[in-house]
């Protein structure tokens, strides 16, 4: 097969348990965002608009979906002959599938299908983040710098480093030290989970830590540790622009309400770098006189009659007379019935919420903040009429009627 220059590893087989009842069906990439997208359109875009038309996505939890949604390829222009997007499941062996047992094990177990392609770079990517990236730029660093291994880092507040992988580096981006969430960080520059790798020094260290049955088979903890001590050329790539982990409730949420912050840098219709969606486009939107809608993104398809303030509604979504929503995500399929109330939520997909139903509640609502914070209704549930939500609650099934 043709050689190229680089492929593209999409790691997208995490659980996502921190978004509770929104990944109990499908996985964390396929979790619906910005009101026409998925969280994994992201990476999958950055990719071809960095010219990379080879991406291996590699999945394991709750893969259905994800590998429906993703398909050939088409909407990213990645059903390419011999080329373009691959799905790769854990490794089938005699004896039946291997699970992957991390993030550099999941990498490991696709060396055949990277070996394809005999690329002198390997990009390894994940599933869960939203940003606009040119990896291009970064591949061109690798190579200029001599580095065996490039990792993205962004500056991070210095008070928030300690939740962070910490990148400490010379002055002139040469990584002397990895520190995981260190409790004394010397620098504020995070990881992203973004690396560039010349394949046959990854090659190495991933067949290396393999054999290793002390080692937990992880990227962080492992093999850049491992390169580290064996004096590698490992180098930063700093990026400046807006990146979200969308790994939690909070996060999720939040990204989503930045579409709608004009300080907040994140053009979604910038012809220039276009993020590129599977959803299929939906009949025009219907929002009706008596509709009042303010600082919100509503998608094709919706049927609005209610008050909308500062909230993204996906496609399909239903919003009766009297029905107020506020600063909530509500997700493709929903119905806000009449006289029904969301506030600081997410209402996941073909949820009912009922006539007078209230759910969520505003920050200023609540005595002490640490008992705030989003309410979340799981996929295909029913909230009965009159049935209150409280903040931070998680729905993961029928409530009745009072």
């Amino acid at each position: 097969m043709k050689k190229v220059e680089c492929v593209a590893m999409l790691l997208a087989g995490g659980q996502g348990s921190r978004l509770g009842v929104l990944t109990e069906k499908i996985a964390k990439p396929a979790v619906p965002y910005g009101g026409k997208y998925r969280i994994i359109d992201f990476p999958l875009s950055n990719c071809i608009n960095s010219g990379i038309d080879t991406v291996g996505v590699l999945t394991q939890y709750q893969p259905l979906e994800l590998s429906d949604y993703i398909g050939s390829g088409k909407p990213w222009d990645l059903d390419r002959f011999n080329r373009g997007v691959h799905i790769l499941p854990p490794y089938q062996q005699i004896g039946g599938a291997d699970w992957y047992k991390g993030t550099a094990n999941a990498i490991y177990q696709n060396i055949p299908f990277i070996e394809r392609y005999n690329p002198e770079y390997v990009l390894v990517l994940s599933g869960d983040h939203i940003y606009k990236m040119d990896y291009s730029k970064m591949i061109k660093q690798h190579k200029e710098t001599g580095a065996d291994c490039t990792i993205a880092v962004l500056e991070v507040p210095a008070e928030e480093a300690s939740r962070f992988g910490i990148m400490n580096c010379d002055a002139d981006g040469r990584i002397y030290e990895f520190e995981e969430k260190p409790a004394n960080p010397k620098s504020n520059l995070a990881s992203m989970g973004i690396y560039v790798f010349s394949w046959d020094k990854l090659k190495y260290y991933l067949e290396t830590d393999d054999k290793n049955d002390k080692s937990s088979k992880d990227f962080g903890k492992d093999v850049i540790p491992s390169m580290l001590d064996d004096q590698q050329k490992l180098v930063c790539y700093r990026y400046s622009d807006y990146w979200k982990d969308v790994g939690t409730i909070d996060s999720l949420w939040e990204a989503n309400l930045d579409l709608l912050n004009p300080k907040v840098e994140l053009d979604l219709s910038d012809p220039d770098w276009k993020i590129y969606s599977a959803t299929p486009s939906s009949s025009a939107q219907y929002i009706a006189q008596c509709a009042n809608v303010q600082n919100s993104l509503i998608t094709e398809g919706c049927e609005i009659s209610g008050d909308i303030e500062y909230s993204v509604i996906f496609e399909n979504v239903i919003i009766e007379p009297g029905a107020t929503v506020e600063y909530s995500i509500i997700m493709p399929g929903a119905k806000i019935c009449k006289d029904a109330k969301v506030q600081y939520s997410i209402i996941a997909e073909n949820t009912i919420i009922q006539r007078g139903a209230r759910v969520g509640e505003k920050p200023e609502e609540i005595d002490n903040l640490e008992d705030w914070g989003v309410a979340v209704v799981g996929a295909g549930i029913t909230i009965g009429e009159d049935v209150e939500i409280k903040a931070k609650q998680m729905i993961t099934s029928d409530i009745a009627k009072v």
